[in-house]
């Protein structure tokens, strides 16, 4: 392929990429933070005593069904933009990898990469859209965890004021806080995509039989099933990244700097208190957000992927 064809081509791809990547962070906001914001508040709250069903009829008996929403403004946009950061890198990294030979041949086909390559590409792109997303799960975080049901009576009026006090108390260093948890939560994307694509490739085996589904189905199923394993895998590093995130609560935060925690430190604060159970607290209303969101994501993902010429897989 010749030199500016091949530059067209990169372009295309991560110009798509990122409206694929826009679109799908859009459509994650609007069908889980509702189920995000549960999962937050059994993550964090003091005891763990409080399961998911239990905190879901406190919210909206107290707090009334929008708060299912606090903390959805940041993510509405940063979601949207992360996702754009992270499919992009993808997409990025799936053409250095096929370049630099991690690719099989299959009967009949083009060469393809390989499923370990669609796994490192995932990781990859995770650990790139760390640096970005960390702020804004940072934001989402402590809007989600105010059980206020009046704004006026809230601490944090909205993602622009919760940022504003933060880096007056701590610095602008400290919108970054739980990073480390964060790179390694994002990480565990090697099995989001590796998962993905294993499925997908297992119903193409079903092609020409009468258990063949739509492609529709197949991005639904293959998306829900990748994003179980996801969280399956992630969910230590989602609980220890949030509780880093929320220090101090429930203790009012402080109006000046104060010492943040790392992450080997609430991991060791986690265990001693809760055990190993403690880790997998909110694992339930991730399970039930997961699939469907996940699913409707990916599915808006590939969908804009095939419609615009830039599907990677070959």
């Amino acid at each position: 392929m010749p030199g500016d064809e091949l530059g067209r081509l990169v372009d295309h791809l991560q110009a798509v990429g990122l409206v694929a990547g826009f679109a799908s962070g859009l459509t994650k906001v609007v069908v889980g933070h509702g189920f995000d914001t549960v999962k937050t508040r059994v993550q964090l709250t003091p005891g763990g005593t409080q399961g998911a069903v239990h905190v879901l009829k406190t919210i909206v008996a107290r707090e009334g069904f929008a708060a299912l929403y606090k903390g959805a403004t940041a993510p509405a946009l940063g979601w949207a933009l992360i996702d754009s950061v992270l499919l992009s890198s993808l997409h990025g990294y799936r053409h250095f990898l096929f370049r630099h030979g991690m690719t099989e041949n299959t009967t009949g086909t083009r060469p393809r990469l390989t499923l370990g390559a669609m796994g490192l590409s995932g990781l990859l792109s995770g650990l790139t859209s760390a640096p970005l997303a960390t702020p804004i799960e940072l934001l989402k975080v402590r809007l989600q965890l105010q059980k206020q049901k009046s704004v006026s009576e809230r601490q944090f009026k909205g993602p622009v004021d919760c940022a504003r006090q933060l880096v007056r108390s701590q610095g602008l260093t400290g919108l970054w806080t739980g990073f480390t948890g964060g790179l390694l939560f994002r990480a565990n994307f090697f099995y989001m995509f590796l998962t993905f694509e294993a499925c997908m490739r297992g119903f193409t085996k079903l092609r020409g039989t009468p258990y063949e589904p739509n492609v529709a189905i197949t991005n639904l199923l293959s998306g829900g099933a990748a994003s179980l394993c996801f969280w399956t895998m992630a969910i230590p590093f989602d609980r220890t990244k949030n509780q880093m995130m929320s220090h101090p609560y429930p203790l009012p935060y402080p109006e000046s700097s104060s010492k943040r925690p790392s992450f080997i430190y609430v991991a060791r604060m986690i265990h001693a208190r809760e055990g190993l159970r403690g880790f997998y607290r909110g694992l339930g209303p991730c399970f039930i957000r997961a699939f469907p969101s996940n699913a409707c994501a990916f599915l808006v993902y590939e969908g804009i992927l095939r419609y615009l010429g830039a599907d990677q897989r070959r």
